[in-house]
């Protein structure tokens, strides 16, 4: 009898075991039986009358997002207001100033927006031409394989326009994520993401599904060069992953490889008078470097599209949120903490990494306006040492980069907490050497520096004309820890 009751312990045991760990894994949802879309459909209706409950989750891209969930990542309210990043983080109207998001950069609203936001900005921001369609619009493969170098390089409203007219404010689609014939997860980007992970060694034919869930959003949410001519037109975009290995798409590989390639200098900075690439939105890097999520094995579409039960189905939430706007549901398939602690976690980390920033926006910043000085010292008659000057501006572009990419990259450093705190610790490290060396070559030229740095800020902001909002420069370094910091 002893002996029966031994082994049905052990059998209950082995079944608890097995309750606990199924329920930190999510839920999958159930098998559908594929409908084939046919060739060509880009319409989402038209993918929605075989997916009805994906295409209304979808549609709900367009709603406003949950309100005051997100500290950081608003999106936009009920009212329609944008929030303005340049009022927000003034640094970034000074060192922006000379190109389209030094007028105006915008936090990002939902999918829906993506292209219609792009038709609102300022003008300046869609200068480059037609390559600003290609994360826009599903129409981007086709136009770039039929007007091959014209695609990149025609204004952007005439690339638009040969966009069916009813879908020439359409964002991500279907198409843009699955294969019509079996609803498979596909890249569509083949003249850049497929590309940039032939370039790492990566056999695309060989990717597992798990792998896609983040790979179909990393043909957008990853940083990108655009090349130009001798007459500053675009002739081709690319993601500077080369040199890199997948899982290791270091800052150091991506600044390496921007400053290697003369064709990708695509602005002046006003402030400077440097030509410079920019770094966009790299989410994807910064989450795959080595983050404890990508070692995990977690996805992007595990967080962002958790599983969800609509009726009696069980779907991925094709309403792509931060999970701070999703009440944290999909940190919860994994995490047994309460909804507040898991939040509480989120907003510590982002505060942080966004007190760190700031640090690193102001130090680069004070730089840039070190070698206005040091060019209207040129200007006045003045001997600045080369040597001095070349390294310091070699310093400076290395801060720069570092600060704009996790300035740039939308979770406010959660994706992978400490490589964006290494990478903004070592742009502070730069722009301080920057800042020695510059200093040193003023003094030996005679020029008088004060200690503490004119930054000019209103100057920067108001210049953007209607796009300005007031500021109080009372507040340009605002610490969201609390910490009192003095530049």
């Amino acid at each position: 009898m002893r002996k029966t009751a031994v082994v049905l312990l052990s059998i209950l045991g082995a079944l608890l075991s097995t309750a606990v760990w199924y329920g930190c894994a999510p839920q999958k949802p159930e098998q559908v039986k594929a409908v084939q879309i046919a060739d060509g459909v880009v319409d989402p209706a038209e993918w929605g009358k075989a997916y009805p409950v994906e295409y209304e989750l979808w549609k709900k891209t367009e709603e406003p997002e949950p309100a005051g969930k997100s500290k950081y990542k608003r999106g936009y309210s009920i009212d329609r207001v944008t929030y303005d990043k340049l009022a927000e983080f003034p640094y970034m109207a000074l060192l922006f100033n000379g190109w389209g998001f030094g007028i105006e950069y915008n936090e990002p609203r939902g999918h829906a927006y993506m292209l219609r936001d792009q038709l609102e900005v300022d003008p300046s921001r869609i200068k480059a031409g037609g390559v600003c369609l290609t994360c826009k619009t599903p129409y981007a493969p086709k136009l770039e394989k039929e007007m091959g170098i014209d695609y990149y390089k025609m204004p952007y409203k005439d690339v638009l326009a040969r966009i069916p007219e009813q879908f020439r404010t359409l964002g991500v689609s279907c198409i843009d994520c699955h294969n019509n014939r079996d609803m498979s997860l596909r890249i569509s980007r083949e003249f850049t993401l497929e590309k940039a992970l032939k370039d790492m060694g990566v056999d695309t034919a060989k990717l597992t599904h798990q792998e896609k869930r983040s790979l179909v959003c990393a043909q957008c949410h990853v940083t990108y060069n655009i090349q130009k001519d001798a007459e500053m037109k675009s002739v081709g975009v690319y993601f500077p992953w080369q040199g890199s290995t997948m899982g290791n798409i270091t800052i150091e590989n991506i600044i390496k490889k921007i400053k290697s390639d003369p064709a990708v200098g695509e602005w002046k900075q006003n402030v400077t008078g440097f030509k410079l690439a920019f770094i966009r939105h790299p989410e994807f890097e910064l989450f795959s470097n080595n983050s404890v999520h990508w070692k995990a094995g977690v996805s992007c579409a595990d967080c962002h599209m958790p599983y969800t039960k609509v009726g009696a189905r069980k779907v991925s939430d094709h309403r792509v949120m931060s999970p701070l706007k999703g009440d944290m549901k999909g940190c919860m398939q994994c995490h047994a903490e309460s909804v507040e602690w898991l939040r509480q976690q989120v907003i510590a980390i982002q505060d942080r990494t966004v007190a760190m920033m700031l640090r690193a926006g102001y130090a680069t910043t004070t730089v840039a306006k070190l070698f206005e000085t040091a060019h209207n010292a040129q200007a006045a008659g003045k001997t600045i040492d080369k040597a001095l000057y070349d390294q310091a501006k070699e310093y400076y572009e290395q801060a720069f980069y570092r600060c704009v990419f996790v300035g740039a990259e939308n979770s406010a450093g959660f994706h992978n907490p400490t490589e964006a705190m290494r990478i903004l610790g070592d742009s502070i490290s730069f722009a301080t050497k920057s800042e020695a060396l510059l200093r040193q070559a003023l003094a030996k030229a005679g020029v008088d520096v004060p200690i503490k740095v004119n930054l000019e800020l209103n100057k920067y902001l108001d210049s953007r004309g209607q796009k300005k909002l007031k500021f109080n420069p009372q507040q340009e370094f605002k610490d969201p820890t609390g910490v009192q910091v003095n530049f």
